[in-house]
């Protein structure tokens, strides 16, 4: 691009008067969050990484590195995603080789990124969206938003450049349907490493990133084959929809689905290891999944356990270079063969057989496609057990062991809406509240109440089995959701647990004292009981009514008694 010296000069001077003030007022008035270093650090390594690693379509430079930027700005605001994207151009310098007669590119690109950054949040943050946020459908809505004002913003900041230079550019043309390409890939990246880094920290920029990287590499030596750049662009999608799937059921069954259908396959099957014996953990034959039973020794001697035992993956053009080694699940009709290991944490998990019946079906790039595509499964599926993990962690008093209120607001919606579809006839409600239970933190200790807690949730939990849910409501309250138990039963079932508690002996340590002391104790529990629909229809109400009773009717009158919600 032809660009004059007076215009060269123009672009600094808009960056002098622009970006060094406008950072300034970022930095004091924009939306902001606490930056947690450790984070923030990798979050610029990666988009060092990936500014550093463009690759080339159809005549067109794309840098991938939108998500790392949208995922700083989700979690800390304006401010740290600019710094980023500010950085980034480092790498860009090193790539286009800056001197002194295209430094004014460099000016260009801060003024741009410094622009598409303050506009782009500045949208988000008037449309509603508020930091860290872990709403899924606003991490959606308002991400998506950022990425198309970010694309939007900077084709018509390139488009006014080139037109104020006295170029002819078009407002879209190929290099806008390539960036809309690369916000379609990059955005579920970004909303996943946002979300994942909240619940499971710094190991999601692992879980998430290195694979990313490792895509990219891999198109940049494909890059220059159309074939190649077509099938990775497609890998690539597939590899952040496996991202998106949250257990690893999905995970294995969207895997074989369309691994299937991207390359020239008759039958997939995924060989796995458990406990040093292999065994088909799933299968598909032209099209449709099947349930296949071999005997462990069976597999270990076929084309599957060589595999294993050299972790290499390999391509086999026709049916007579395996032959001898023929899988018993393998039709008698298949020619070409790729066995892929899976490796996770380093040690192979399973070996993924792909089989066509034409001889020479497969390329030898898409065997290396194959093995990228089953690194991304192996993490994605590593992922999935971090979310699990997460999510249970996350719905459980640390203490007790026993649910929590998130998870018993979600609980109790959901016993509720059985109620109103007729799938269940009642839903009783029974709060619980040790009596007394600061003058025995007073008198023993927090430690010692601490054990009561937990030992008070075993006694519950042991009572209640598998007949409801139990929960602790917060402090030394407790909850326990009964589905199709009326009051009466409800009711029994709370003066059986009230009884149990009054009988039962709490050991505690007497750590106020100097010299440290067990003792026994014993305690007892105020119950109210609510049903609903007797007592009332709505979720939060039946919780409020079990609680009045609970203080009014067990409480007030008293304590260690149970009473039922009255009208």
């Amino acid at each position: 691009m032809n660009i004059s010296v007076k215009a060269k000069r123009n672009i600094f001077i808009l960056w002098l008067l622009v970006v060094p003030l406008g950072s300034i007022l970022v930095y004091q008035y924009a939306p902001s969050r606490h930056v947690e270093w450790d984070a923030y650090l990798i979050l610029l390594l990666l988009m060092l990484l990936t500014s550093s690693f463009p690759f080339f379509i159809s005549g067109n430079t794309m840098f991938l590195s939108q998500w790392v930027s949208l995922a700083a700005f989700l979690n800390y605001g304006i401010f740290a995603e600019m710094i980023l994207m500010q950085l980034s151009i480092l790498p860009i310098a090193y790539h286009i080789k800056v001197n002194k007669d295209n430094f004014y590119r460099i000016a260009f690109s801060s003024l741009m990124f410094f622009i598409i950054s303050v506009v782009c949040g500045v949208v988000v943050h008037l449309l509603g969206y508020n930091l860290g946020s872990l709403e899924v459908k606003d991490l959606l809505l308002f991400g998506t938003i950022y990425a198309l004002c970010d694309v939007i913003l900077n084709h018509a900041l390139i488009y006014l450049r080139d037109s104020s230079t006295g170029n002819s550019p078009k407002l879209v043309d190929q290099s806008t349907i390539w960036d809309v390409i690369g916000l379609t890939i990059t955005l579920p990246f970004g909303i996943s490493l946002y979300f994942l880094e909240s619940y499971i920290g710094t190991i999601a920029f692992v879980l998430l990133g290195l694979p990313f990287l490792m895509i990219t590499l891999l198109v940049r030596l494909y890059s220059n084959s159309e074939k190649v750049n077509a099938d990775l662009n497609e890998a690539s999608q597939f590899g952040h929809e496996l991202a998106e799937r949250m257990t690893g059921k999905e995970i294995i069954d969207m895997f074989m689905e369309r691994i299937t259908k991207m390359f020239p396959i008759d039958s997939a099957y995924i060989v796995d290891d458990l406990y040093g014996k292999f065994q088909i953990l799933r299968a598909r034959e032209d099209g449709e999944n099947v349930e296949l039973f071999f005997a462990p020794e069976d597999l270990d001697n076929s084309l599957a356990g060589v595999i294993y035992k050299k972790g290499i993956p390999t391509l086999f053009d026709k049916q007579s270079e395996w032959i001898n080694m023929k899988p018993p699940f393998l039709a008698s009709d298949m020619q070409s063969v790729m066995c892929v290991p899976i490796y996770r944490n380093q040690k192979i998990e399973s070996i993924l057989v792909l089989a066509s019946r034409k001889k020479y079906a497969f390329e030898a790039y898409q065997l290396k496609m194959v093995h990228l595509l089953c690194s991304y499964f192996a993490v994605s599926v590593e992922k999935a057990k971090y979310v699990r993990n997460a999510l249970a962690r996350s719905e459980r008093c640390e203490l007790t062991n026993l649910y929590n209120y998130r998870y018993l607001d979600k609980r109790l919606e959901f016993f509720m809406e059985k109620l109103s579809l007729g799938e269940y006839k009642t839903v009783s409600l029974i709060m619980m509240d040790i009596d007394h239970f600061k003058s025995v933190n007073d008198t023993y200790g927090h430690h010692s109440g601490n054990i009561i807690l937990k030992e008070f949730a075993r006694v519950i939990k042991d009572e209640i089995g598998s007949n409801g849910t139990v929960a602790r409501y917060g402090g030394e309250e407790f909850v326990i959701l009964l589905p199709n138990y009326t009051k009466v039963e409800a009711t029994n079932i709370a003066e059986r647990l009230r009884r149990k508690i009054e009988q039962t002996p709490f050991m505690v340590e007497l750590d106020l004292d100097e010299v440290s002391q067990e003792e026994i104790i014993f305690i007892t529990a105020s119950i109210g009981v609510s049903t609903a629909p007797e007592d009332s229809d709505e979720g939060m109400s039946l919780l409020r009514n079990a609680d009045r009773a609970l203080y009014i009717g067990a409480k007030q009158a008293g304590r260690n008694r149970v009473a039922e919600y009255v009208r």
